[in-house]
């Protein structure tokens, strides 16, 4: 599976940003999918993550209410909707997938996306 990330950018504090992830090679159907990300001198971690056979999202606290995540096994797309950003989500946003999976481990992910950036600043 490829995945590709994108809809990064700069936006104000307060504003949003709609992150897209396109796959290709197979289908999204199989697979847990998940947003995870990396902010300068920190560990990568995840973000939100819905399971392979649900539509339904969870969220790391720190995002829930202002994230959301969907997923489009038919387009074999997953968003994140972002709104009331804050300085802290400043970071490279990555995608990433686990066949068959009912989670998505950090360390238990297939296939990882290159990555956008997501930079909240006045």
């Amino acid at each position: 599976v490829q995945l590709q990330a994108s809809g990064g950018g700069l936006v104000q504090p307060g504003g949003s940003l709609r992150l897209s992830c396109a796959a290709s090679g197979s289908t999204l159907e199989y697979y847990a999918v998940g947003w995870f990300r990396q902010a300068p001198g920190k560990e990568r971690e995840a973000v939100s993550c819905i399971h392979y056979s649900s539509d339904s999202a969870v969220y790391v606290d720190s995002v829930k209410g202002r994230f959301t995540m969907s997923r489009r096994d038919a387009e074999n797309m997953m968003y994140l909707q972002m709104n009331n950003l804050r300085p802290e989500d400043t970071a490279v946003y990555y995608c990433a997938t686990r066949k068959w999976g009912s989670k998505c481990p950090l360390d238990g992910m297939d296939y990882w996306g290159k990555g956008t950036q997501v930079t909240v600043s006045s």
